[in-house]
């Protein structure tokens, strides 16, 4: 079963999450599939950007709980947004939670529908918002970052806007992108793979300083006590031991 749907128009490739049943969860399959498929479009000359979409409500709901990646694949695949020689864009018309916030942040622009909605759900469920931390503190104002990493509250997308996790939002989204991707298409491909080389340096930086430690982190916590409990309470819909 294909996880990632495909589409080209116009020198832009639009690949979109596609396991509805998961709300589009980043399973190791999907991680996978992604990557493979970004890897065709950095080598596809006829690519001139790519947007990252996906189907359903959501676009998606973190780490499959149950086919959760590889954290070192995790890595790669964000890392691989960022240093992709073609600008990324994202393009959401839902909710995003945990790991997928870590997908929108490796974009190089994001664009939300207002009815979308964030959180930062790893302290919920036991764990912390670690190897997606490697994208989102570069790029985030650290500030408002802490609320929300701290609280897993649900923000809306003026809220993303000002966190500067996403670009721009609109009740169309579409309309929203037009202009965006109008202006790429007439942009050189050298000039828009060198610009976007100086967009991410310090975002590389951060991957190159901190991804092993990070990725640790991330696999000490998800096989901690405090994790089993906080899944199992998520998959079974009640609240964690530690709720007072």
């Amino acid at each position: 079963m294909t996880l990632i749907g495909q589409a080209h128009a116009r020198a832009v490739t639009t690949l979109s999450l596609d396991a509805t049943a998961t709300r589009n969860a980043l399973s190791a399959a999907l991680v996978a599939e992604l990557a493979e498929a970004l890897t065709d479009c950095a080598k596809d000359p006829d690519v001139r950007a790519v947007v990252l979409t996906h189907t359903g409500t959501t676009f998606s709901a973190g780490a499959d709980l149950r086919d959760p990646p590889d954290p070192d694949a995790l890595v790669r695949l964000l890392r691989q947004i960022v240093e992709l020689p073609k600008p990324v864009v994202a393009r959401v018309t839902g909710h995003v939670r945990a790991g997928g916030l870590g997908l929108l942040a490796a974009c190089d622009i994001a664009a939300a529908a207002t009815g979308s909605t964030f959180a930062f759900t790893e302290v919920r469920i036991g764990v912390a918002p670690a190897v997606i931390s490697l994208p989102l503190l570069p790029r985030t104002d650290p500030r408002a970052l802490a609320r929300h990493y701290l609280t897993g509250e649900r923000f809306d997308p003026p809220e993303a806007v000002r966190l500067g996790l996403i670009t721009t939002t609109a009740d169309d989204v579409d309309t929203a992108l037009a202009p965006i991707l109008d202006g790429l298409r007439r942009s050189s491909p050298q000039a828009l793979a060198e610009t976007k080389r100086l967009l991410t340096a310090r975002v590389l930086e951060t991957f190159d300083r901190d991804a092993a430690t990070l990725t640790a982190l991330s696999a000490r916590l998800f096989s901690s006590d405090q994790a089993r409990e906080g899944m199992t309470a998520f998959l079974e819909r009640r609240d964690a031991a530690w709720v007072v």
